[in-house]
């Protein structure tokens, strides 16, 4: 029993939270959303300081003396090479919300920018594009790498369960095998449970929207329930296949199609002036990073601040147990450095490109033909990324290819975070029972659908932000804790 008490005290809460939204969706709605707004009211700020906190700790120890520290024994070699490594990381870290908001995000931005900013502009494009980049840069990948690489530390240089509570050795000794490491890794839990199912509902929305869009499949809660039915069968039959069988090869898949139809649209679509896109947004972005990390429009844009920026770094927050456990499970035999050099570049580079070509596009559209993709995003999100295809050549496969992708994507995520809760909940067993696995992989889609019931989007934003509050404070005592391990380390002193 004492070995399961965290999978039964978090299962048995989460349950209760399940039935009581299918008994009371409204009621739930409404608690839900007094007690987000009290969040973002009073803590706004946090999540908004902790994200460029994060990224500066990071940068700090890729570049310190602890750099050369191996995630590991100090003769071990990476598990994976750089390609399988990056596909899993990629797949497992971003999926199903970069595919969702790479086309709807820029949209939005564009014909509804802060109050300061004169929407459908050029002024309001380029904005859009800096904001997009930094909702998707090295922030959200600088949460995911304090979370995991405190895990790898503690887990494969220290010989600990790979757990949250692990991290925290240095501060509670022997404790976090108490109440006090179970009340640590229950909020994990709780946060990797609500995080998830927010990426699931977003999946679930786009599907539907795609298969409305090719083949007049009526959207509405019937069809958002049988895709999750589908996909949960899908991932859980990978995630009994294991890691290497399962997510490793739907990983690849993921990255393949991901390539082919980035190079599809930059091929067919404004070709030129998406590189012009890129190359201008990186220069903006880099030159705005610090403005924008501390920025939160105080006098005249705060509302904008926080229906996006800080959603954004609540959900990273929310994700990180579930991506640093998986990210540091694949990560073994890295140095420090390759670690936080590799998280923090490569992913974010990706999604740089991914949002130039899709949201590039589909502003190019809009301020050249005028097309109404804004309107369309505004409405409907998950419906923007299919309004922009089909205005280009090859449109209907470009749309069926998409909703492949965003399958997949659906399936490799909740499998990884079902793979990741077993471990949570096992005590750090890497190998959890399947019992277990297929228990968290109903209970994922269960609370997908249940959000989505009671509120569709915003009950799905809403739990993440509320989730994240108190891992918020979990990581930055994490940071302290990792720091002081780390500076006992017996290094070889510089000649």
């Amino acid at each position: 029993m004492k070995k399961y008490v965290v999978f039964i005290i978090s299962f048995t809460i989460i349950i209760l939270f399940s039935l009581f939204g299918i008994i009371n969706p409204s009621f739930m709605d409404e608690q839900s959303s007094n007690l987000h707004g009290f969040i973002i009211d009073y803590f706004g700020w946090l999540y908004h300081l902790s994200a460029f906190i994060f990224l500066v700790f990071c940068l700090f120890l890729a570049f310190s003396r602890y750099g050369q520290i191996k995630l590991g024994k100090d003769d071990e070699k990476p598990q994976y090479d750089s390609f399988s490594w990056f596909s899993m990381l990629f797949a497992t870290g971003m999926g199903i919300g970069l595919v969702f908001w790479g086309t709807a995000e820029p949209l939005v931005h564009f014909t509804s920018p802060p109050s300061h900013i004169t929407p459908n502009s050029g002024e309001a494009a380029a904005f859009a594009m800096k904001y997009s980049f930094f909702h998707w840069g090295l922030q959200p990948w600088a949460i995911y790498a304090v979370m995991s690489l405190s895990l790898a530390y503690f887990a494969y240089r220290r010989d600990m369960p790979p757990l949250i509570s692990s991290a925290f050795y240095p501060l509670l000794g022997e404790k976090i095998y108490g109440a006090p490491g179970h009340l640590i890794n229950i909020l994990g839990v709780f946060a990797t449970v609500f995080g998830v199912a927010t990426s699931l509902g977003l999946g679930a929305l786009q599907i539907s929207s795609g298969l409305q869009k090719l083949y007049s499949i009526p959207e509405g809660i019937t069809t958002i329930l049988i895709i999750i039915v589908i996909a949960t069968v899908l991932y859980i039959t990978s995630s009994v296949l294991g890691l290497d069988k399962g997510i490793l090869n739907l990983s690849r898949l993921n990255i393949f199609l991901a390539f082919i139809l980035m190079a599809a649209v930059f091929m067919i679509g404004p070709t030129l002036e998406i590189v012009n896109i890129f190359f201008s947004t990186v220069g903006d972005y880099s030159n705005s990073l610090l403005e924008m990390s501390l920025q939160t429009f105080p006098f005249q844009g705060y509302d904008w601040v926080q229906s996006w920026t800080l959603f954004y770094w609540a959900w990273w927050i929310a994700w990180s147990p579930f991506v640093g456990l998986f990210v540091a499970r694949i990560s073994r035999g890295r140095t420090i450095r390759q670690f936080i050099l590799g998280v923090l570049i490569a992913p974010t580079l990706f999604n740089f490109v991914w949002f130039t070509i899709f949201g590039g596009t589909a502003l190019n559209m809009e301020l050249t033909q005028s097309l109404g993709l804004s309107a369309v995003a505004v409405q409907d999100y998950s419906m923007a990324i299919f309004a922009m295809l089909e205005h280009l050549p090859l449109g209907s496969f470009l749309s069926l290819l998409t909703v492949i992708l965003v399958i997949v994507f659906f399936v490799t995520s909740a499998d990884s975070a079902t793979f990741v809760l077993g471990i949570m909940t096992s005590q750090g067993n890497m190998n959890p029972s399947q019992v277990i696995k297929v228990s968290w992989g109903l209970m994922q889609s269960s609370t997908a659908a249940i959000l989505i019931f009671s509120g569709g989007l915003l009950a799905l934003q809403k739990m993440s932000i509320t989730a994240a509050l108190p891992l918020t404070f979990i990581m930055l005592i994490m940071c302290y804790s990792l720091l002081s391990a780390l500076a006992s380390e017996q290094l070889p002193k510089k000649p």
